[in-house]
């Protein structure tokens, strides 16, 4: 019996937090690497300095 509590706990609780978590940190590392190859590939453009 405790095993299937085990289960259900992790099933229902453990998995969802941590994909949810490993989503939000996969997001911040994407959206780190796209600025850097924005703000390098637009170089001198008046609009990077605007966007800060």
């Amino acid at each position: 019996m405790l095993g299937a509590i085990a289960i259900i706990i992790v099933c229902c609780i453990a998995i969802p937090v941590g994909v949810l978590v490993s989503g939000g940190v996969l997001a911040a590392v994407i959206g780190w690497l796209v600025q850097e190859d924005v703000e390098r590939s637009h170089a001198g453009s008046e609009l990077v300095e605007l966007n800060r």
